[in-house]
């Protein structure tokens, strides 16, 4: 490839790249947040998670009733949390930072009553979750949908 050749292709995919950002400025954060608020607002997370190196899946059910920006930056989570004979209902005040347009659940070494300690990330994107977790000696990764009883 020539010299002007190769400078108009990185010349084109930086172009490309500058218009696939969004800007994150305060209307596009506040708009962010509110469309976060409102789609997991009665939403339930459906899906799996692994334990380790093992290769099954087990089901994981977390139903959120809210969510709610709360001071200190912090999210609060009003959440029925349901995996293997654990069930537990509470609310949970978590980090969310953004990856551009994508919200990503952040925990660590979090104690949650009834359940232990853990350390999470989980981002969400277009109806599906997906993330790692670790507990005490084991982790995994996790992964669903975002099912929703009615559209945001």
């Amino acid at each position: 490839m020539n010299p002007k050749t190769l400078a108009l292709s990185i010349a084109f995919l930086l172009a490309v790249a500058a218009g696939c950002t969004r800007n994150a400025g305060p209307d596009n954060a506040a708009a962010l947040e509110e469309h976060f608020r409102q789609s997991l607002s009665g939403a339930t997370l459906v899906g799996y998670f692994t334990v380790g190196d093992r290769k099954d899946l087990r089901e994981e059910k977390y139903t959120i009733t809210k969510v709610s920006k709360i001071p200190g930056g912090l999210w609060l989570f009003q959440v029925r949390i349901q995996y293997g004979q654990r069930d537990v209902t509470l609310p949970l005040p978590l980090n969310v930072q953004w990856a551009g347009d994508t919200p990503v659940i952040t925990l660590t070494d979090l104690s949650i009553p009834n359940l232990g300690t853990y350390t999470a990330r989980v981002l969400i994107y277009r109806d599906q979750y997906a993330g790692t977790w670790s507990g005490g000696d084991v982790g995994g990764q996790m992964f669903g949908r975002v099912v929703r009883e009615t559209e945001p």
